[in-house]
């Protein structure tokens, strides 16, 4: 459907094994209908805040069962449309359902788009001009001065290959899984939760700070007298000693040329190449 399209309600079935605690296992033919109607319409569940669960059979203990049988799904058109789309399972009262509130807008939140070096750079003419020292903003800059926007040409490049209805899927695939995995809100250290950007970055990094940071300073390795020694003198040289230039050079032309070794977003190629 090229229409907006917005579907919610009792489904009356899971989407997946998690989406369902107590009573007999549930086994994939039980869902998988469902999986492929969702598929076929275009649409993508937008995810959720609050209990994990819509449905409880009012039971206690063992017989307790809970499932979320209700959900928003919306299709590509109507995620274009409405930027922000939110979904919280409220609290139900006088119903064995919660309802489920969805708030939507125009407005997302902008998050800075990470480094990623493309390793098709390295075959032009000009790739081995910039200075190390401002690579990314250059590199960037020559990308979009010499191959304009890689991106749609990439998107371009799909439909030629793979045809407009399968590229159709495959974006609208990213951008409901990118919906799906966009981080929401994050509970602090009091157990209150902040929904804030500002606010959860700021929490994360004081929790990771927190996590590895030094706290004192212990003195007393008497424990390790029990321990036996298993490296010789010879051996703990050898292992202490820095690696020459052709080693290090063989440990980077052993990278895959291809995988990001790090959050800098520069390729195994990138430092072959270099």
């Amino acid at each position: 459907m090229e229409l907006p399209w917005l579907v919610g309600g009792d489904f009356y079935v899971i989407l997946h094994e998690d989406e369902k605690i107590g009573g007999l296992p549930i086994h994939p033919p039980k869902y998988d209908d469902f999986a492929f109607f969702v598929n076929s319409c275009g649409l993508f569940d937008q995810g959720y805040k609050g209990s994990p669960f819509t449905w409880w059979n009012g039971r206690s203990n063992i017989e307790c069962i809970f499932k979320r049988l209700d959900r928003i799904l919306v299709n590509l058109p109507f995620q274009n449309m409405m930027l922000t789309i939110e979904v919280e399972h409220l609290i139900s009262t006088g119903s064995d359902h919660a309802p489920l509130l969805i708030t939507y807008g125009e407005q997302t939140t902008n998050f800075v788009k990470p480094f990623r070096f493309l390793n098709f750079w390295t075959k032009h003419d000009t790739f081995m001009e910039p200075k190390l020292k401002k690579v990314k903003a250059t590199l960037s800059k020559l990308s979009r001065d010499t191959f304009g926007d890689i991106f749609k040409q990439l998107a371009i490049l799909e439909d030629i290959v793979r045809g407009d209805r399968s590229t159709s899927f495959f974006h609208n695939h990213v951008t409901g899984k990118r919906k799906k995995l966009q981080l929401k809100r994050i509970r602090n250290g009091d157990g209150a939760w902040l929904e804030d950007q500002v606010q959860m970055a700021s929490i994360a990094i004081e929790f990771y700070q927190r996590q590895f940071s030094k706290e004192g300073d212990s003195t007393d390795f008497s424990l390790l007298d029990n321990v036996p020694t298993m490296v010789t003198i010879e051996q703990n040289l050898e292992l202490c000693r820095f690696p020459t230039l052709e080693e290090a050079k063989a440990a980077v032309f052993e990278l895959s040329g291809d995988n990001v070794c790090g959050p800098d977003g520069f390729t195994g190629l990138f430092y072959q190449t270099y």
